[in-house]
């Protein structure tokens, strides 16, 4: 880890002014350190909050290896993640499963015996990485590649055991950018300034003017919330943003259980934007044609991942099958497997997390205080790209921000890093 790679001693300075030129943009001091540390390093973490220039920096790093002639492969842990990362570089990113080639039963194709052919491999979303992929990712990578962890350490933590990004950080035998600067196109939302002020552990700002893109809704009543949150996915934000109240629009709940836990509020948001008739029933859950459905377990014969969004396009009550469009592409479910699918109006954080929504609706209550936490608020806030409405309680919100108890999972890897 600690060694240089083989472009280290490079001066790579006329190559970032060509890359600033030809994409016409400018590098600060962080970005173009963050540049220069992953020309030389063999392992580095770039980390930051929304609109500190992430994605850009990332950009940079892919652009200046490729200029230096190397071979760059782009991962992400789940199918929304690099799809992402795609969208935002241009080039082909994919999940790690589907770069490590995994194949059920036998597991991953490309391991210590069969490793990936690579100079650099840039990893997004690293905080939702568990121990144990990473561990399989880092086996297949060649010894003299380049590694670049990117992601933002604030985040909840992986689903999966381990803490992976912030016990590498905390290592301190990595090199670690933290951009911290918060970019001019994104000073003006109020999205990022309070996602900035929750993670410092600031209450937010919450009175939102006409042209804000950040609102609250105060409500102490959970089934008034309920009532509020339907009035704001049917009527209300689809009226004012002329948005598709189901494609557009994710309500993100803190946890499953409760009147405005995601399993209630999918049935009444079912109810309220599906007028369907034609359903299929399996396990409790009623799935109507034209439904908002997410998977929810990797499944590698169809190719559809945990998180995935899609909608029911057609239901076969002969054949006892569900026919699901994600993303465009049509995969068929069997009744006996239609428990690897949730409605999906509703979600929780943990759900959500690697996904960017145009609008999301959160409500936040003080029945949801075990789940209450800072990292859960930042998580759910930087999950809305467009319009962020907050509905619950000041006190709630305070009691996620004052709660800072990262849950410690012993793994032992930053001692061991140390070794």
């Amino acid at each position: 880890v600690r060694q240089p790679n083989r472009f280290a001693g490079k001066d790579i300075t006329p190559i970032i002014n060509q890359v600033e030129r030809e994409n016409k943009v400018s590098y600060d001091q962080v970005q173009l350190e963050a540049v220069q540390a992953a020309a030389d390093s063999k392992f580095m973490v770039l980390t930051g909050g929304p609109g500190t220039g992430k994605t850009t920096t990332t950009l940079a790093i892919i652009k200046v290896f490729e200029k230096l002639g190397a071979k760059v492969l782009l991962a992400a842990p789940t199918g929304r993640a690099a799809k992402r990362m795609a969208e935002t570089t241009g080039m082909e990113a994919r999940t790690i499963h589907r770069l490590l080639e995994y194949k059920p039963p036998e597991g991953f194709q490309k391991n210590e015996e069969n490793q990936l052919k690579c100079d650099v491999l840039i990893l997004d979303e690293t905080s939702m990485v568990d121990i144990v992929l990473m561990y399989n990712l880092l086996k297949a990578v060649p010894k003299e590649a380049v590694i670049v962890l990117v992601g933002d350490v604030d985040q909840l933590p992986s689903v999966g055991p381990g803490n992976v990004l912030r016990d590498i950080i905390a290592s301190e035998i990595v090199k670690v950018v933290q951009l911290t600067r918060i970019f001019r196109q994104a000073q003006g939302s109020m999205i990022v300034t309070n996602a900035h002020r929750i993670n410092r552990g600031e209450f937010p700002f919450l009175k939102g003017d006409k042209g804000s893109d950040f609102f609250f809704i105060a409500e102490d009543d959970p089934e008034k919330m309920a009532e509020q949150i339907v009035a704001l996915c049917t009527r209300r934000l689809p009226g004012y943003y002329r948005i598709d109240p189901v494609d557009d629009i994710q309500v993100i709940c803190p946890m499953n259980r409760g009147v405005v836990g995601a399993y209630n509020m999918n049935q009444v948001l079912q109810q309220a934007l599906n007028q369907a008739t034609l359903n299929i029933q399996s396990g409790g859950t009623r799935y109507k044609l034209g439904d908002k459905v997410m998977q929810i377990k990797n499944n590698y014969e169809k190719y559809v991942f945990n998180g995935d969004l899609g909608r029911i396009k057609k239901i076969d009550l002969e054949d006892k099958s569900v026919s699901v469009s994600f993303e465009g592409r049509m995969i068929e479910y069997d009744i006996t497997e239609l428990d690897e699918l949730v409605l999906a109006y509703a979600t929780t954080v943990h759900k959500s997390q690697g996904s960017e929504y145009k609008v999301v609706v959160a409500p936040i209550a003080t029945q949801h205080y075990v789940m209450l936490q800072r990292n859960l608020l930042y998580t759910c806030v930087t999950r809305a790209k467009k319009v962020l409405v907050l509905i619950g309680s000041k006190r709630a919100i305070a009691m996620a921000i004052s709660n800072n108890k990262i849950s410690l999972r012993n793994t032992m890897l930053t001692k061991r890093l140390l070794e």
